[in-house]
């Protein structure tokens, strides 16, 4: 079983990142095989509503979309991960969203699989970014997967989740529960 995240952050190895690597470790824990792919340095243009995706079954786009998708496909589970920006997902984390949730609709990549949602937050908007970012799993038939609180974390600077104790702690508890939901479905 695999696990694919998205990190949405322009900041690499930032607070958003950290989240997912607590997930990650309690998925891996449970001998599921992890990949994060990270959204800094890199640009990620906006659906151009060309219909091409509806005709090829791929982006025309030129960048790493197309090959990104197929991870999805190839994956048990997903996890989305944006930090805050003015109480929403970064632009590209949206601009990702926008083009691969089509990719996703018409090759069926998500659909029955387990998919979560991250939120790195400095103090507030996590619950608008979090409900954003949901959507996409629902529309693609995922499911969603939770914590014992929402799947968010507190911090500005670089590490400062790691002092966030409760943030931390869900983090953890939603690997357990990804782990428990994608053993369960298999069955």
């Amino acid at each position: 079983m695999k696990v694919i995240a998205f990190n949405g952050s322009a900041r690499s190895g930032g607070n958003t990142a950290l989240m997912i690597k607590t997930v990650f470790e309690e998925l891996e824990k449970e001998g599921i095989e992890t990949e994060m792919i990270e959204f800094s340095g890199k640009t990620i243009k906006g659906c151009t509503a060309c219909g091409y995706c509806s005709k090829e079954k791929k982006c025309i786009i030129k960048d790493e979309l197309n090959e990104w998708a197929e991870k999805i496909g190839n994956a048990d589970g997903m996890i989305l991960g944006s930090p805050t920006y003015f109480a929403d997902m970064t632009p590209e984390t949206k601009a990702f969203i926008d083009r691969v949730g089509r990719l996703c609709r018409i090759n069926g990549y998500i659909k029955h699989k387990v998919g979560a949602s991250i939120v790195a937050v400095r103090r507030a908007g996590a619950i608008n970014a979090f409900d954003s970012m949901n959507h996409f799993f629902q529309i693609n038939e995922a499911f969603l997967a939770g914590s014992t609180y929402w799947n968010i974390g507190f911090g500005l600077n670089k590490g400062d989740f790691l002092n966030d104790e409760e943030g931390i702690t869900t983090m953890k508890n939603l690997g357990k529960n990804i782990a428990w939901f994608l053993k369960n479905l298999k069955h």
